[in-house]
């Protein structure tokens, strides 16, 4: 087993795709609404319309009148499993009912990573829960908004089988046999399930990654190339999308078929403050 690191240069091509992503100016094509509905109606055709574009897209875009209130908005989340607790100490002030994070831009420009979510600058391309077991990562994120704000940032979408079909199968047996160091029972970066290539990946940007490679003939120069391609790969922005927040809107995003991040938004001192509620499904 080889062990080794990985931390990105200035130079190397996905710190310019990220850069031009996430930026505050980037415009992506908004994912197809699949269902306008009343809130009143709930649960209605929303679970069938979620069920529908779940199978069939990897994401499921849902218009509401209103948002739904907390308890239809936990109940929905148990028609498409089990709500994941949210226990991080940096995250209890904006927790309801153990499993729904209100997710507001207020945390102004950060590097704090557990003060991300709540802030203005650009959250890097992950999946959810990368340093975690298969059975605790969460299948589904379910985001619905409450207040678009004056934030302007977009949710970024990436779908996994476009960034799996621009890596050599070199690059993809090397990632398959690669996983993190510090986080045992972790998955591999990249697996099978069903007929989907699933990555357990985040772009650490600054931070450096320990990696163990269990791949016959692996090198430390191998397996940082290959982890420098499947960045780049990420941020070419092949088939990607962008959510741009309206009042109502619901968006639940497969975990196992699409990466996410955000772009960049407006500094903290603003007239309205972006709210998004999301919970996490097992």
């Amino acid at each position: 087993m080889l062990e080794g690191s990985f931390t990105e240069k200035p130079s190397d091509d996905h710190c310019r795709l990220r850069e031009g992503l996430l930026s505050a100016d980037t415009v992506l094509d908004e994912p197809e609404v699949g269902l306008a509905a009343e809130t009143a109606d709930f649960p209605g055709q929303i679970p069938d319309a979620l069920d529908r574009d779940l199978l069939r897209h990897g994401r499921a875009v849902v218009q509401l009148n209103e948002p739904l209130a907390d308890d239809a908005f936990v109940k929905l989340g148990s028609v498409l499993g089990t709500a994941i607790h949210e226990t991080a100490p940096a995250v209890r002030s904006y927790v309801e009912d153990g499993v729904v994070l209100n997710l507001r831009a207020d945390a102004g420009i950060t590097r704090d990573v557990s003060l991300q979510p709540f802030a203005s600058n650009p959250l890097s391309l992950h999946s959810e829960g990368s340093g975690r077991s298969v059975a605790d990562q969460p299948r589904y994120i379910v985001l619905m908004c409450v207040e678009p704000g004056d934030n302007s940032a977009s949710t970024v979408l990436v779908p996994m089988a476009d960034v799996a079909a621009t890596l050599s199968d070199d690059d993809l047996r090397l990632l398959r046999a690669t996983r993190y160091a510090d986080a045992p029972g972790v998955p591999p970066i990249v697996r099978s399930q069903g007929d989907h290539t699933v990555f357990s990946f985040r772009d650490f940007q600054q931070d450096t990654l320990r990696w163990v490679c269990e791949a016959d003939g692996a090198t430390q120069d191998a397996v940082d190339g290959a982890l420098r391609r499947l960045l780049a790969r990420m941020y070419e922005a092949r088939g990607a999308s962008g959510v741009l927040w309206s009042r109502g809107l619901l968006v639940v995003i497969d975990n196992t078929r699409f990466f996410h991040g955000r772009t960049a938004g407006l500094p903290r001192a603003t007239a309205r403050t972006r709210h998004l509620k999301r919970l996490r499904i097992r």
